[in-house]
């Protein structure tokens, strides 16, 4: 499965799994399938003895592990945001599919696999996703259906099963995807994927609770005059007391769903951004957050068939303060692709952090400021931090427009809490000239504020924000958890007033999609890379994240400056281009007079071939000899090549034995001539083996057969020219180019590494008199043109 299977990607080359994708699927394998082959318990302290026994000595580790908890399979993945989590999670869902269904078609029950599957996302918009890559995007007007074409599994097939499951796969997708509000409720197969958020795992109180727990500090907000009722009184009914019936229906039915999962012989659980989903930290005492215990009581009755996969960019907590914070990671980590490895690697984007002049001058002061009610009004340091994140911005979208007018960078502001968030949409539409659908807001809480149908349209345009040139900024609180995958974030703000290490990584990471993939980047994304190692300012803002920070928050941002994987920025970058030397190579005026057309054939026409009956009287004879001297030429000394021409003969596709026969009998040498008796002192049918009769044989019955063949063709041939200025533009680097005159292109360009043989050819080229036109084939645009062979072990390549 972690080999390529072809195809093509957007990061070069055929599709498959990057390093850290791969290394984390292999892992699993290996810690759940071959070492915990053929044990009847496996747990975690089962896994560090048989992986890593000595770490159980170190600390606390053995008490740890020893825990109730962690008494069955538990793995986690620490993989940096933007790293493909999701992929790992469908590769790992199928590897366990195929397994179960192959040991049940032998007639086993092997407790390793399973065809019961439970994803828990963080949040709404997650959650969407996770449908959209198991199921397919919503079709329009469609009522609720999904394109299951567009899915994950269908679009990447070759990379994710093998060409002999698929139908088995696509199947089990197909019929056993469970949303939410269906577990336990639809009808299924031999199996489940339930998809669904830890709303589902808990209570309204609970929710509460993590949400506070997880949140940003914000000191002076009053407590919620709910929080207090709720806090005192018993439960009743009434949407006043925040115990609406509707509340209760949904605690009525979220415990027959613990209940039905409970049930449930097997079960292996997914828990996306697995952060949120232990412990935390409440007035100095841990406490397991209830969506976990609902896991654990989940797993309670199933032993080592409960199997739990947490994946997470920041999968620690924070413990400690001041100078002893230290982040506590969690024990069941097995593999390790940290945002540092992405970086290096060029799978996420490079980090800035934007030195202004006037945010240096600023005081500490910048979070929200606050009236005796308790009300928030945006500071002067937020304003200042606010037009330092939106010029920025505007910088960005003019460059980038000159280079692709389709790629619009956006800005995210992440604000301390929901009450600051629409201060900061008024803010920029009232005060800095932004329009209503320039800014969106949107948070946790927007799809139970709008309800399901006003929500669908905001879902929408969230999903495809990419796409459209608005909304240009997004203003949100808890997106941070959300893991949105938004491209084109390419500035941030954090108007924040907590330090927590967790909450400042999480914002970074949603940024760090990739935005600009086409390979044509790749050298400029490099040497970006590389100027960051030594120090330096980039050279460009394509894929490189900036981030609009207080210097008082600069020390968390050290070990990655300090490790060469992020820079700093300041005022000077406002005269330079955000897109660094790329620039765009249009068709020149009169460009078709240097055309190249590449043919391509659509349809050939079809050549029919009949046969006719070869007689045997059609041949000439044999007539350089007659048979008495041939038989001369028997016993002499000479050595002649035999072949058995009274066997049947295959010639081509056509056996000839029976013509040939008749042939040597009647026709060969002009009489009747019979090969078994004996004329002339010896035996008639050595006669043919001399080589003259042989020659003759063959070349006679060679021209006879291709005369008895009849051809007869229809259709006709269709061949369709596709040329190279077919695409009107190529992105070239101006250093590493030149302007030409007899190519279809004003510019052609050569790689910055290994480049020299390119550009000579072009020089080359472009001073031979005798050379009237060329071309260089993008092996980036120009997808059409490609050659396909079989190299030396037979198999099929471009």
């Amino acid at each position: 499965m972690v080999a390529a299977r072809g195809g093509s990607f957007a990061y070069g080359g055929g599709l498959n799994f990057h390093a850290g994708q791969r290394q984390a699927i292999l892992n699993a394998i290996v810690a759940h399938e071959v070492l915990g082959c053929d044990q009847p318990h496996w747990s975690l302290l089962d896994l560090y003895k048989a992986a890593a026994p000595d770490a159980l000595l170190s600390g606390a580790r053995l008490n740890e592990v020893a825990q109730d908890k962690h008494a069955h399979p538990k793995y986690c993945f620490k993989m940096a945001t933007g790293t493909g989590k999701t992929w790992v999670l469908q590769a790992l869902m199928i590897w366990q599919l195929l397994n179960k269904s192959a040991a049940l078609a032998e007639g086993l029950d092997d407790a390793r696999f399973t065809r019961q599957f439970m994803v828990v996302a963080p949040g709404l918009i997650v959650y969407e996703r996770l449908l959209d890559a198991f199921c397919g995007k919503l079709v329009e007007g469609g009522n609720g259906s999904r394109d299951f074409a567009k899915s994950d599994v269908a679009q990447f097939a070759d990379l994710f099963i093998p060409e002999a499951h698929r139908d088995t796969v696509f199947a089990f997708v197909r019929g056993n995807v469970c949303s939410k509000t269906e577990i336990g409720l639809k009808a299924t197969g031999e199996g489940m994927i339930a998809i669904t958020n830890w709303h589902l795992l808990t209570d309204a109180d609970a929710v509460d609770q993590v949400e506070d727990a997880d949140g940003v500090d914000a000191p002076g907000v009053p407590l919620v005059a709910q929080q207090v009722v709720n806090a005192v009184l018993p439960l009743m009914p009434g949407r006043a007391t925040g115990n609406s019936l509707d509340v209760l229906d949904r605690r009525y039915a979220r415990g027959n769903v613990l209940e039905f999962l409970a049930a449930l012989p097997e079960l292996m659980v997914f828990n996306d951004e697995a952060h949120h989903i232990h412990e935390f930290k409440r007035e100095g005492e841990v406490t397991e957050v209830e969506w976990q215990k609902s896991l654990s009581k989940i797993a309670t009755s199933k032993g080592r068939r409960f199997v739990q996969v947490d994946s997470s960019a920041t999968p620690y907590n924070d413990v400690g303060a001041g100078k002893h914070k230290r982040k506590l990671y969690f024990p069941h980590i097995i593999t390790n692709f940290d945002l540092k490895s992405a970086m290096r690697a060029g799978l996420v984007k490079s980090l800035v952090l934007d030195r202004r002049k006037e945010i240096g001058a600023l005081p500490l002061t910048f979070t929200a400021e606050r009236d005796e009610s308790g009300h928030p009004s945006l500071s002067e340091g937020q304003r200042v931090m606010l037009r330092a994140g939106l010029h920025k911005l505007r910088k960005l979208e003019a460059d980038f427009a000159r280079l692709d007018p389709s790629c619009h960078p956006k800005l995210l502001v992440v604000c301390e809490d929901t009450t600051v968030s629409p201060r900061v949409s008024s803010f920029l539409q009232e005060q800095e000239g932004l329009c209503h659908d320039d800014v969106m807001t949107i948070d946790s809480g927007k799809k139970a504020e709008l309800g399901e149908k006003d929500w669908a349209p905001v879902r929408q345009r969230l999903f495809s924000v990419d796409r459209h040139a608005t909304p240009r900024v997004i203003v949100s609180v808890l997106m941070r958890r959300e893991g949105i995958d938004v491209n084109n974030i390419c500035v941030i703000v954090p108007l924040r007033s907590s330090q927590a290490q967790i909450l400042l990584e999480q914002t970074i990471g949603r940024g760090l999609r990739l935005m600009w993939r086409d390979n044509e980047y790749t050298d400029l994304k490099r040497e970006n890379r590389e100027r960051i190692n030594a120090g330096q300012e980039v050279g460009s803002l394509l894929d490189v994240l900036s981030i609009v920070e207080h210097p008082a928050f600069q020390s968390f941002y050290n070990d990655l400056i300090n490790d060469g994987l992020a820079t700093t920025t300041g005022d000077d970058t406002d005269n330079t281009s955000a897109t660094g030397d790329v620039m765009a190579a249009d068709l020149r005026d009169g460009f078709e007079a240097f055309d190249f057309g590449i043919p391509f054939i659509l349809q050939e026409t079809d050549e029919l071939h009949e046969q006719k009956t070869l007689d045997a009287l059609t041949p000439p004879t044999f007539t350089a000899m007659n048979s008495e001297a041939l038989a001369a030429l028997l016993g002499k000394g000479d050595t002649f090549v035999s072949q058995d021409l009274q066997s049947a003969t295959l010639f081509g596709d056509y056996r000839v034995g029976g013509a040939l026969d008749d042939y040597i009998w009647t026709q060969l040498f002009g009489q009747t001539f019979n090969p078994l008796e004996e004329d002339f002192g010896c035996e008639n049918w050595r006669l043919l083996l001399l080589q003259p009769v042989v020659d003759h044989i063959t070349k006679v019955f060679a021209v006879a057969l291709m005369g008895s063949e009849k051809k007869r063709v229809t259709g006709q041939a269709e061949v369709h020219q596709r040329w190279l200025s077919d695409v009107p533009r190529l992105m070239l680097r101006e250093s590493n180019s030149v302007e030409v005159s007899k190519c279809i292109s004003t510019r052609l360009g050569w790689p910055s590494q290994n480049g020299g043989l390119e550009r000579a050819f072009i020089h080359w080229a472009q001073a031979d008199s005798h050379v009237l036109a060329f071309c260089k084939i993008s092996e980036n645009r120009h997808t059409f043109a490609r050659l396909r062979y079989v190299k030396d072990d037979g198999l099929a390549a471009f």
